[in-house]
Order: structure tokens, then sequence, then C-alpha cells
């Protein structure tokens, strides 16, 4: 997809961080831009700043409160943009996203329902409700597209990012799919895997829903503070929308952002040569990853999204324990649990 002007484009999460950062970007480039979030002061906020940073006429953006894992209001939504500019999106971007950190074995079925449903259900329930019109109102006749905002944790172990990891993965592979199966219908699709973000995650845990609180986590103002502190490192939101939309418009399925691509490479090919190694016997496997580690030590096998270790920039008042399990879990080990 190269040509924006005057088209449509659907952004969940545009009311901060990457989601914004992209409804400036795709805004300026001249499209009609939807923002979904499920916050309404954020979304009047955000239409006032894309507004006032693409120059638009403020008639071409648009928010709409929404819960992504609710398919009734997520249809409705999808109408009401018909509505308001004649037509389903030519681009639909998913970026909306929640995240917590904590031992993965001390999770509970509500941090699992919360941040996979969020993370990839969201994901799903956007492309089941839109990609069938898009191609009815599409296909062969206009451009159209689909992304979805991921995250290099989605290609890697995350022992403290158990859910998130594992939905962003699943994230990655359905685009995969999708950029496939598109193809007959002269579209295709776009996953963007960024390592950190410079956006506000780190306060997801303030929005989740009253019936998914039970965290097997430990959860405090701190631990925010410093999920925070290590957000604040990452890329520009809008940086990163320049990224996406370059890549949208060059035909790449995965779009991998960083500063120091040298790094995200060796990292991906120290992930992928261990999980090659596995089809090798014990003791082919023991020589071929004594080559490896030669000439290059790869990274624990965390998310990258953990960002640098707290003792790196100063931990806030109360996030010593961030990525810890909740005190009174006496199945967990006792290094990986919260204490006073």
């Amino acid at each position: 997809m190269k040509d924006f002007a005057g088209k449509i484009a659907f952004i969940t999460g545009g009311a901060s961080g990457a989601g914004k950062g992209q409804a400036k970007v795709f805004s300026k480039a001249g499209m009609k831009v939807v923002i979904a979030d499920v916050r309404q002061d954020a979304l009047d906020s955000a239409v006032e700043e894309i507004v006032a940073y693409s120059g638009t006429d403020p008639k071409n953006v648009t928010g709409i409160k929404l819960d992504l894992t609710d398919r009734v209001a997520y249809t409705a939504a999808a109408d009401k943009v018909e509505e308001i500019y004649g037509g389903p999106p030519h681009l639909l971007i998913q970026t909306a996203g929640v995240n917590s950190f904590g031992p993965v074995e001390a999770s509970t079925f509500d941090d699992f329902d919360w941040v996979v449903g969020v993370c990839f259900d969201a994901v799903v329930n956007g492309l089941l409700i839109f990609v069938p019109r898009m191609i009815k109102a599409y296909a062969h006749k206009e451009e159209f597209h689909v992304a979805a905002t991921s995250s290099m944790g989605g290609f890697m172990a995350g022992s403290t990012t158990g859910p998130y990891s594992a939905a962003k993965a699943a994230v990655n592979n359905l685009i995969y799919s999708y950029a496939e199966a598109l193809k007959p219908y002269g579209a295709s699709a776009t996953v963007l895997c960024p390592g950190n973000i410079n956006s506000n995650i780190g306060n997801a845990e303030k929005f989740r829903p009253e019936h998914l609180k039970n965290t097997g986590y430990h959860v405090s103002e701190g631990t925010m503070k410093t999920l925070g502190a290590i957000h604040a490192t990452g890329i520009d939101p809008v940086e990163l929308g320049e990224i996406l939309k370059e890549g949208i418009e060059n035909g790449r399925i995965i779009v991998l952002p960083d500063h120091n691509p040298d790094g995200r490479a060796a990292m991906l090919r120290g992930q992928h040569e261990a999980i090659e190694n596995y089809t090798l016997t014990a003791e082919q496997r023991a020589i071929a990853d004594a080559e490896r580690f030669k000439n290059f030590a790869p990274p624990p096998p965390v998310s990258d999204d953990s960002g640098p270790p707290p003792s790196m920039w100063g931990v806030p008042e109360g996030g010593e324990a961030f990525g810890q399990a909740r005190a009174d879990l006496d199945y967990v080990d006792p290094s990986k649990k919260f204490s006073k």
C-alpha cells in the first residue's frame, strides 16, 4: 500500500503511545483517521493533538470509546466508521496492548485473560470484524492493508512476561497468515515488532478491569513507576509510526525497528539457532552451542520488552519488587516473591 491520501485508517490504542504516534503519521499522510481506546478523556485529548500535528480538518479525525474485547461494541464501532466516512478502513492497525510483569508460574487466569485478551483476542476481533468488510469494499479496486503492533518479545521466551510473550508470538503468526491469505484480494499485512516504546503502557494496571484483578504478581505504584522508567527510554512513537509507514509502503510483512539493527539481528539469530539445534542429537547440540557461543554471547532468554535491569536507571521507591510474585503464593520460589 503506497497511496494513503483520502483513505480511511482505524487504529486501536490510538489515544496514547505507539497508536497515537501512528495516528499522527497517517493523518499527516492525508488519511481520515479513527482512533479507538477505552478512555474517553485520553481520546478527546489525542484527537486534538493529532489534528494539531497533521494540520488536517478536525472532521478527518474521530475518536471512538471502545472495549476491544467486546465483540458487539466492536461491530458497532465498525458500523460507525462506515457511517462517518462512507466505508470500512483501507488501513487497519491494531496497536492496543497491556502488560504486567511477574514469574509466569505465579500467573492467574485473570492475568492471562487480561493480557491475552487485549494483546491477542482483540486483534482477532478486529480482523474478523473488519477484514470481510474491507475485502467486499476494496478487493482489486483500492489499496487496503492490515497491520498489528507486536513486539520483539514475540520471538523469544519471557520468564516474567509469559502471557504477553505468548500473545505477541500468536499475533506474529496470525499476521503472517493474513499476509498470505490477502494476496488474492490484492492486499497484504504487516506486523511491527519493536523492542521498547516510549509509551504509558507502564500504567496499564490502573485500567485493568475489576473482574480481572486477581493477579499473581506483586503490583504497586512503585512497580508501575519502574515500568514507566523502562519505557521512557524507548523509541519515540511518531518515529515508530514513520517506520511502520515505510514498511507498509515497501511491502514488508515483518518490521523490526531499532537503532541497533546488528544487535537485534544477533538476538534473533541466537534464538533461532538455539531452536534449530534441537533437531540435533544431544552430542551434536553441545558442539553447535559451543561454536555459537564462541564469538557471541546471547542475551538471557527474557522478553526484550523487559528493558534494562532496574539497577541501570535507579529504582523508584517501591519498585525493587518489580517482576516479582505476590508474597502469599506459598509454592513460588522465595527469591521470586515480594518481601517487605
